[in-house]
Order: C-alpha cells, then structure tokens, then sequence
C-alpha cells in the first residue's frame, strides 16, 4: 500500500512559492513486513549474543540413592552442577521421591569450583539472599531467603512439579538443597525447566 504526498524537494518549494508544482507527489511506501530478532552483538566485546528462549524439556538429574531421613542432598549434581538462569524469569522445579512425605527445599549457591560471572571462590550452598519485588514493597532494601519451603509434602513415584515465578530469575549459580524429612530412607530425584 502507498501513500501520496507532496515532495519537499519539488522546484517549487525551493524557491519559496506557496503553491505546488503540477504534479510533485511523490509514492511513500508503507508496507508492513515481519521482523525476526535472533541477538546482538555485545558492543563491549565484539561477540555474538543470541536470544535466551525456554528450555524445551525437563533436565533430569541423576538419582540420588537411598537418601535416609534427615539427608541432604544438592541438586543438580550432574554437569553442570548448577542452573544457570541468566536471562531466565521463572522456574520449574521438580521432585520424584520413593517414600511419602515432607521434604524441605531451599535454593542455595552453587559448588565452589564454578565461577559466578568473574567471582570465585563462591560460598557453597548458602542460603540464596537477596531482595525483590515479589517479597517487598518496590524501594525496600533488606535481605530475605530467596527460597526456603521448610516442609513440602511430596508424593512417592510421581514427578512432584512446582512454578517458582520470579523469585529465582537470573540467578547465575545456584543449586537446590533438598532434605529428606519424610521418616524413612528415599531415593530422590530432581529435575528443572527454565522459562524466559
């Protein structure tokens, strides 16, 4: 689709007469057309910097066996041995116990042989503290537990799926602490999916 208007480059208008030359339209074209966006180039460094998108599917951590009660474990364990949620808002957690029961679940920071961005070491599985939107009215500036479910009950042998919306995002290198407070041995495994 075009749109019709008048030239400003038309003889007319640079010699300074108020009217128009017969005929001194010009077609401005107004298309529309999509655009994909796929990154940028860091101007700092030179580097190509895509765009984050989901994650498609669950990451499945390994199994951790026979886990007794009272047990900690820290999740994921495999490589990499964190979640990464640069450009990350929101979270999916997920447990599949064997046994019934409580279980508390606390975000903690991630091993110490890992850098968080340009810093090492990190203390590991610390409590994650800070402050956001979500727990505090905006300006408040004290710390608090990121998260901290003290006693979650979980059911054996299915996939237990939680939304952690917000509270987590862009947390560089972070682990999960998961304690078995369900009265017996259990075998544990967890999972994550991040969303943009």
């Amino acid at each position: 689709m075009a749109r019709r208007s008048n030239s400003p480059w038309s003889k007319t208008y640079k010699e300074g007469l108020p009217t128009t030359a017969v005929d001194d339209h010009v077609n401005i074209n107004q298309t529309v057309a999509g655009t994909i966006t796929t990154g940028v180039i860091d101007s700092a460094t030179g580097l190509w910097k895509g765009i984050t998108v989901s994650d498609d599917a669950f990451n499945v951590d390994a199994t951790h066996e026979a886990v007794p009660n009272t047990g900690e474990v820290l999740s994921p364990q495999s490589t990499p041995q964190y979640i990464d949620m640069t450009d990350f808002n929101d979270l999916y957690i997920a447990l599949l116990p064997t046994r019934t029961g409580n279980y508390a679940i606390t975000a903690v920071m991630g091993p110490n042989d890992n850098y968080l961005a340009n810093l090492f070491p990190v203390n590991p599985a610390s409590t994650l503290r800070g402050c956001t939107d979500q727990s505090y009215p905006a300006g408040a500036s004290s710390f608090d537990v990121l998260f901290d479910e003290t006693s979650e009950p979980l059911t054996a042998d299915v996939w237990n799926i939680f939304l952690i919306n917000g509270r987590l995002s862009n947390q560089k290198l972070m682990q999960f602490k998961i304690t078995n407070n369900s009265g017996g041995e259990s075998n544990i495994q967890f999972a994550y999916l991040r969303m943009v």
